[in-house]
Formats: C-alpha cells, sequence, structure tokens
C-alpha cells in the first residue's frame, strides 16, 4: 500500500509539472519583429487574407496559422517552418497575383521553406527568384522547395551556395532557366538536389563531386549539354541519379563505377555515344538500369551481367547494341522488366528467360535474332502483350498447342519438318505472306515437326492398307 501510495504522489507531480510546462509553452510571447515579418511575407504570397483588424492571430499558440510552424528560442517563439501552396493539408493557399516580400528573409530561425503551386502564370504574373538576401538564413535553412511553379523565371540564385547547412534543395518543375550555379557544389550537408523539369541549359559543374553526402541527384527533363564529368565518381553516398530527358553526349564515364550504393541509374533520352563501360559491373547495388533512346552502340556482351544480380529493371531499348543475346542476363533472377528493343541483337533468345521467377515484361522486337522460340503455352499466357518479339524477320515459334490467344504476336510459325527462318527473305522483310501462307497450308493437313512430317499425318493409313493386302495375299 506504501508503495502505491507513493506511485500516485509521484503521477500527480509528475502530471502537474506536465501541466505547468505545457502553460509555459502556450503563454510565451512572440517577438514583435518576428511576428510582423510573418505576417508581412505571408500577405505578399496569399494576398489580404484576414479581416483588416491589427489584432491578427497568435501563429504559434491558440489559434495556429495553416503551413506555419514555430518552435521555441530562449523561451520566444519564432517561425521555422513555412509552407505557401497545396504541398501540405494545412499549408496556406496562395493568391492570383503572388509577390516575394523580403520579409521572409528576416525569419532568421527558418528551418522550412516550400512553395507549391503557388506561381502559375510566366505570361500574366511572371516572379523571379530574389537574387539576393538568401544569406540571411545561411544559418538556419535545412530544406528549400519550389514544386511545379511555372510562373517562377529567371536563373538559380548563385547565392544558395551560402545556404551551408542546407540539406534539401528542390527546384522541381518551374520556369528556371539558364546554368546550374557550381557553388552548389560546396554544400556540405546537402542530401538531396532535385533541379528536373526546368529549362536549364549548360554543362553539369564538376563542384558536384564535392558533394559526398548527396544521396539523390535529379537533374532531368532540362536541356543540359556537354560530356558526363568525371566528377560524379565522387557521389560516394549516393542512392539515386536521375539525367534523363537532356541533351548529354559522350561516352559513360568510368567512374560510375565508384558509386557503390547507388540503386537507380536514369539517363534515358540524351546522345551518349562510345559503348557501354564495364565499370557498371561495380555497381553491386544497382537496381535500375535505364539507358534507353542514346545512340550508346558497341557490344551488348561486353559486360558480365550477372554480376549485377541486384537488377530489376533493365531498358537498353532503341541503343544500336550489337552482338548476341547473352545468356547472362538469363541469369538475374530478380529481373522484372527487360528492354531490348530496336537495336542490332542477333543470334538466338535463350529460353532459360522463361526461368526468372520475377520476369513480367520482355521486348526484344525490332531486332535480328534466328531461331525458335522455345517457351512454353503457360510463358505465352503469363507476359500477353508485355512480351514483344515482333518485327525479328528470321525468328519463329513452335505451333503445337498454342491456341490463337498464346500465340506470339508478330512472329511467324516456323515451317515444315523443323526448318527454321534463320534469314529474312525479300517477301519477309516487305511483309510478304507466302512463307506464313506455306507454314498454315501445310499444318491444315497436319504436318508439323513433332507429328514426323509428312508421314505423321499418313502413316497408320497406309500401314492398315498394307496389312489388308497381305492378308488377302495370303488367302489366296
Amino acid at each position: 500500500m506504501k508503495n502505491l501510495s507513493w506511485l500516485i504522489i509521484l503521477g500527480v507531480c509528475l502530471a502537474a509539472a506536465w501541466h505547468g510546462e505545457a502553460g509555459d509553452t502556450d503563454e510565451a510571447p512572440m517577438a514583435e519583429t518576428e511576428r510582423q515579418s510573418l505576417y508581412s511575407a505571408i500577405q505578399g504570397f496569399v494576398g489580404s487574407w484576414w479581416n483588416g483588424s491589427d489584432l491578427y492571430p497568435d501563429p504559434c499558440g491558440w489559434t495556429p496559422i495553416q503551413g506555419v510552424s514555430c518552435d521555441l528560442f530562449d523561451g520566444v517563439w519564432y517561425v521555422t517552418t513555412l509552407n505557401v501552396g497545396p504541398v501540405h493539408e494545412n499549408s496556406l493557399v496562395c493568391s492570383a497575383n503572388p509577390v516575394f516580400t523580403p520579409h521572409v528573409f528576416k525569419l532568421t530561425h527558418l528551418k522550412s521553406l516550400s512553395f507549391f503551386g503557388c506561381f502559375v502564370s510566366p505570361r500574366q504574373n511572371p516572379v523571379m527568384v530574389p537574387p539576393e538576401s538568401w544569406g540571411n538564413l545561411a544559418d538556419s535553412l535545412e530544406s528549400l522547395e519550389f514544386r511545379s511553379n511555372p510562373g517562377l523565371v529567371g536563373q538559380i540564385p548563385s547565392c544558395f551556395g551560402q545556404l551551408v547547412n542546407l540539406q534539401s534543395l528542390v527546384i522541381l518543375e518551374n520556369g528556371l532557366s539558364g546554368n546550374v550555379p557550381p557553388n552548389i557544389g560546396s554544400l556540405p550537408n546537402l542530401k538531396r538536389l532535385v533541379l528536373g523539369g526546368n529549362s536549364l541549359t549548360g554543362w553539369i559543374p564538376d563542384s558536384f563531386g564535392g558533394l559526398s553526402k548527396l544521396l539523390i541527384l535529379d537533374l532531368s527533363s532540362n536541356s543540359l549539354s556537354g560530356p558526363l564529368t568525371s566528377a560524379l565518381g565522387g557521389l560516394t553516398s549516393l542512392l539515386k541519379l536521375d539525367l534523363s530527358n537532356n541533351l548529354l553526349e559522350g561516352k559513360l564515364p568510368m567512374e560510375l563505377g565508384k558509386l557503390k550504393n547507388l540503386t537507380l541509374l536514369d539517363m534515358r533520352n540524351n546522345k551518349l555515344s562510345g559503348g557501354l563501360t564495364r565499370s557498371l559491373e561495380s555497381m553491386c547495388s544497382l537496381q535500375e538500369l535505364i539507358l534507353a533512346n542514346n545512340p550508346i552502340g558497341g557490344d551488348l556482351r561486353i559486360l558480365e551481367w550477372e554480376k549485377l544480380q541486384g537488377l530489376v529493371a533493365l531498358d537498353l531499348s532503341q541503343t544500336g547494341l550489337t552482338g548476341d543475346f547473352p545468356k547472362s542476363i538469363s541469369k538475374l533472377k530478380n529481373l522484372r522488366f527487360l528492354g531490348l528493343s530496336n537495336n542490332h541483337l542477333g543470334g538466338h533468345i535463350s529460353p532459360e528467360l522463361a526461368t526468372l521467377p520475377s520476369i513480367n515484361a520482355l521486348y526484344l522486337n525490332g531486332n535480328n535474332f534466328t531461331g525458335e522460340l522455345e517457351f512454353s503455352k503457360w510463358f505465352y499466357g503469363k507476359m500477353e502483350r508485355r512480351f514483344g518479339a515482333w518485327d525479328n524477320p528470321g525468328l519463329c515459334y513452335r505451333t503445337e498447342s498454342l491456341s490463337t490467344r498464346h500465340k506470339p504476336f508478330g512472329v511467324k510459325p516456323c515451317q515444315e519438318q523443323g526448318i527454321v527462318v534463320d534469314k529474312p527473305t525479300s517477301e519477309a522483310k516487305l511483309g510478304g505472306s507466302r512463307v506464313g501462307q506455306n507454314v498454315h497450308f501445310m499444318a491444315s493437313l497436319g504436318c508439323s515437326r513433332h507429328g514426323g512430317g509428312y508421314y505423321g499425318f499418313w502413316g497408320p493409313f497406309l500401314l492398315e492398307v498394307a496389312m489388308l493386302l497381305l492378308i488377302v495375299v495370303k488367302s489366296c
């Protein structure tokens, strides 16, 4: 009983102490300069959102403002988060003609600042990112985001390089242009850099190689040009690298092999050439390798693909690759998507692809593959239209036990007596149907490779006639 009494007393004391702290927090003041700076900044973005009274709501007390978060510093409230636009459920809503006021730079404890869908009219109300004063937030700002603001024009301010505590810089799908400021590469704590979906030009700065803590780099959907810098090999912590949909050219740098932690490498839709680099084999964590629509060229067999056992998606479509189909690709047990379409690949397609436990999309169309497809009816049924092998004139499939539903689209049946079409005729190239007609005609007679050809159909009948003749002769 004594122990129980002590526990009750202790609980009452803790509750009282907690209530006292909570009450002190609710009653904590906010610096007047902070309050005025906040309201002036908000007014520029969302317009006259209050009723004109001098009694503004308390942004950090009993009546908080949407999109605003605060924290206590030395017993006084300061703004730490300002979200403008519907990026979060409780964010502020922009006015039709928002203005970027300088008062936001007086919020010296601001850790997170974001604008989503706020500056939407590049013609009627274009707004530029202020080129100065960002250094006022250097000691506090950790996250800065501009998302889906087509009316946000001009260049990325070079003074972003002063935000030494910045961990996340997201400038996604805006109307920004010009070069990427090289001094962004000097931000020592940056972990996420997303500049995709703008109109940025010029080369990727060599200084980016110094971002040793960077986890995500997305420069996709811009107009970046020039060769890939070898400094990318310095991004040793990188998990995702997306440079797709640009004008990048030249060879894949060997230094990419240093990115041991990389899980996504997406460089589709560029002008890269010079063949694959064997250093890709060193990227043991790679799950998605997307290089489609680049004039890369070279031999697909240059890599020992079985070393990339983590691959889930491999897309090398329309890259000008040559060589026979490498069986080592059939050993990638985690592979779900394989795209090799519209290249100059030849040889036979490995039937071991059907044994991959996770494969659900396989595109081999538009090549020079030859021979017979040795896949089962079950495999064709599983893949359906996600299996592409059309436009390979020397390729054919077995007709036995395959219904119309399971026939590989655009592939012709193999010829009679097991003769496989290895080289396309001129009629096949022009879409002629003579070969196909002959195959269908012989198939209608019951002739097939495994049925013994012509005698496979007439054999039993002729044997019965011979036995009857033999009986008649003996009876005579």
